[in-house]
């Protein structure tokens, strides 16, 4: 009979649509008797201990009773009986539990953990609807995580002293051969550095104190340095190309030799051809007319014989692709700045470009697309002109801040550089096979 008056004792405890009666006050009811008397704050602590008592006869009665009635029973009840009342008790708490869960949350929690040992994950019953949202997803599809970029130095290797080197956007003051002599006109002199060396000689130096040199352009062997000055003066004159009404600032000849692109400060761009017309005079076989500015930057394709790079001044500021045979304009981007150089690298798909104000920046542009790849800084006034070592790897960049600033910026991974020159040599090993 004991067990049957306890199970309705803990029933009534338990039920949640009556106050229990046997619970302890709350804090604002004990602090309302506690400025009466410290007994009657006895006999009411006692009073509510006294469904526990017997049970818990070896506890004070001082102790602040247990809030949860089960922990208590089932670390002080003893005997056959006692151990049957917690056994039903803790299967009564699980059960009333389970129906809790189910009223409130349409499931069973325990059914629905997330974190498991084992087993597949259990899925939310038929009509659950959960009230987050989901803010962003994204599924990652097979090879379609992006390659890391290649490591491009945002410092210059080294850095070379160009003093009275003259702040002029229509010259061409450096240039590097195939022997790696790097070529610098500063005012009215030209020097050599040797990249490998590092010697540094005096070429030649102009008499007059009143003329400058404009320009310096090696031969493609490297043996022969042709050198511009102020004074207009043109040695061992073969023709003459007419086309320009302004000065002539960019010259580039293609790769194959074909043409020579010109560019002037009348915004014109010029491809000629290498060939008289009928008439035995020179005419350009396109004349592009898009660019609002003087176009000193003029670059061939190094791998497209037929494309050419052109970059306009400060009230222009674009770069243009041209396909010379259609004379259609593939791509044009807007850099923001001044162009004074552009050159393209013979490593990757890749240009480079000197600019202006406000920056002073060099920029790599990814081809065809003409996304920006990285932008190099440490100029304090604009680049006036650009030259690319003989290996393709390193970029010197002359400026008006009267430095000449070396950039490794189209180094080839060791482990790429490798897999080509395997590539290379298999290819050359099929080709004498073939031979043979």
């Amino acid at each position: 009979m004991a067990h049957f008056v306890f199970e309705n004792d803990l029933n009534s405890i338990l039920k949640l649509d009556a106050p229990i009666t046997n619970a302890p006050p709350a804090r604002w009811q004990r602090k309302a008797k506690e400025g009466n008397c410290s007994s009657a704050n006895t006999s009411v602590n006692t009073s509510v201990l006294s469904p526990m008592k017997a049970a818990n006869r070896s506890h004070s009665s001082s102790k602040t009773p247990s809030k949860t009635p089960v922990l208590t029973l089932h670390s002080s009840v003893k005997g056959k009986e006692g151990r049957d009342s917690v056994l039903i008790c803790h299967v009564f708490l699980q059960e009333q539990q389970k129906a809790w869960a189910v009223n409130l949350n349409g499931f069973d929690m325990e059914d629905a953990k997330i974190l498991k040992l084992g087993g597949k994950p259990v899925n939310a019953p038929e009509g659950y609807q959960n009230n987050l949202k989901v803010l962003y997803s994204q599924k990652a599809t097979p090879g379609s995580s992006k390659k890391p970029g290649r490591y491009i130095p945002s410092m210059p290797d080294r850095v070379l002293d160009a003093p009275e080197i003259r702040n002029d956007y229509y010259l061409n003051l450096i240039d590097w051969s195939s022997q790696n002599l790097l070529a610098v006109a500063l005012n009215d002199s030209v020097y050599l550095w040797n990249y490998l060396s590092g010697d540094i000689i005096l070429l030649l130096q102009i008499e007059h104190s009143e003329e400058y040199i404009s320009s310096v352009s090696w031969i493609k062997e490297g043996n022969y340095l042709a050198v511009g000055t102020s004074n207009a003066e043109v040695q061992h004159h073969v023709a003459t190309l007419s086309g320009h009404s302004q000065e002539v600032c960019g010259l580039k000849w293609s790769p194959d030799g074909r043409y020579l692109a010109s560019g002037a400060n009348d915004n014109l761009v010029n491809i000629w051809p290498c060939v008289q017309g009928d008439s035995g005079e020179f005419t350009p076989v396109q004349t592009f007319t898009q660019h609002q500015g003087a176009v000193k930057a003029v670059a061939w394709c190094p791998w497209q014989s037929n494309v050419l790079a052109t970059g306009g001044g400060t009230s222009d500021r674009h770069i243009r692709i041209w396909n010379v045979c259609s004379g259609t304009c593939l791509n044009s981007v807007d850099t923001h700045s001044q162009v004074c150089s552009i050159l393209w690298s013979t490593m990757y798909k890749e240009l480079i470009s000197g600019h202006g104000f406000a920056q002073n920046q060099l920029v790599i542009w990814k081809y065809p697309t003409m996304t920006r790849v990285s932008e190099l800084k440490g100029h304090s006034a604009r680049v006036l002109s650009l030259a690319m070592s003989p290996d393709g790897c390193t970029v010197a960049s002359a400026a008006a801040d009267e430095t000449l600033r070396l950039w490794k910026c189209f180094e080839v991974d060791p482990a790429t550089k490798k897999e080509k020159e395997k590539a290379r040599s298999s290819s050359k090993s099929i080709i004498h096979q073939s031979i043979r």
